[in-house]
């Protein structure tokens, strides 16, 4: 198994690389650098139960630390099943590699192959740097993610432990951390308290927390957009027709015309005026989208599009990578 983000695992050899061995169980320990906090132990259970049908596919990698004693470097899940299934060994690759190598290693592997919460991926993007020396800069072009998209995770490592542990423990999701992070610590942990007892949505918490900080609530701002834009096209929609322009047609106009073509050039005039309000409609329609892909990249999604304006229509292509 190679891994060549950051250098890592280059260079080492070994009789014993990248060769399958059987290692007893109670020889290998979980790493120490492991980010996942939580296990989930249903999903364990199950994964338990089909390695038992269908037999391990994959080997866990180990290092040997110490004389006969391994430390896992990538496969902790399917070392805890194979532990449920009481195996005396398990088939194991063994790396050498040094404490530096074998911690990034770890993280790295959990942050590409597990759903980590956003608080175990904020810690694993700080332990990278630290360990590696790296600027933001550098983790986010190493890992494939935009500078702002790993700045944004790192903000949650300011809010104190309790929301943290809330986030990892699912009472409480991203969403509500982010909006406690201007707080100080004694007000995140009263708007903690009441976001868990009072069931409080991200919107209701968004709202305490600018009450808190004596700031215009989020949803009322909300409301004010709305209001505005109903207005913007309600003005468009009652835009006047255009008016004559030569004295000859202001004569013509005045000339004694049956209702029945008055009335015929008065719905003609309604229809250009519906088309043109139809026509900036679509105008906003598709700025409306083009802000939506803006905050999207902005939050560090990978997003390219293809703009084609005819006759008829407006016509946007959106690609979005399923591998962020």
């Amino acid at each position: 198994m190679a891994f060549s983000l950051f250098g890592i695992g280059k260079d080492h050899s070994g009789d014993t690389k990248n060769k399958v061995v059987e290692i007893k169980v109670d020889q290998i320990i979980p790493n120490r650098y492991q980010p996942r906090k939580v296990f989930d132990q249903d999903a364990i259970r199950k994964l338990a139960q089909t390695i038992d049908e269908h037999g391990l596919l994959q080997p866990i990698v180990v290092r040997e630390y110490e004389s006969a004693k391994y430390e896992i470097i990538a496969g902790e899940r399917r070392y805890r099943a194979v532990k449920l299934l009481n195996w005396d060994t398990v088939p194991a690759i063994v790396e050498k590699m040094s404490d530096k190598e074998t911690a990034s290693l770890a993280l790295i592997e959990n942050l590409q192959r597990s759903q980590l919460s956003s608080v175990e991926e904020a810690q694993a993007y700080r332990q990278l740097m630290d360990l590696n020396h790296l600027t933001q800069a550098a983790l986010a072009k190493g890992m494939g993610k935009s500078q702002s998209f790993v700045a944004n995770k790192l903000r949650l490592l300011k809010l104190i432990k309790p929301v943290q542990t809330a986030i990892l423990d699912h009472r409480i999701s991203e969403r509500h951390g982010r909006a406690m992070l201007d707080l100080d610590e004694k007000q995140q942990r009263e708007m903690l308290m009441r976001v868990v007892n009072e069931r409080l949505t991200v919107r209701q918490t968004e709202d305490e927390v600018a009450r808190t900080l004596g700031r215009p609530l989020p949803s009322e701002l909300a409301k004010q957009r709305a209001e505005k834009k109903r207005q913007e096209l309600a003005d468009l929609e009652g835009m006047p027709a255009e008016e004559p322009t030569t004295e000859e047609t202001v004569e013509s106009s005045k000339q004694a015309q049956p209702k029945k073509k008055k009335t015929s050039k008065r719905r003609k005039k309604s229809a250009t005026s519906k088309q043109s309000a139809k026509a900036t409609d679509a105008r906003l329609a598709l700025n409306t989208i083009k802000k939506s892909i803006k905050l999207a990249t902005d939050n560090g999604f990978t997003i390219t599009t293809h703009e084609k304006d005819d006759d008829d229509t407006y016509q946007l292509v959106i690609e979005i990578p399923k591998k962020q």
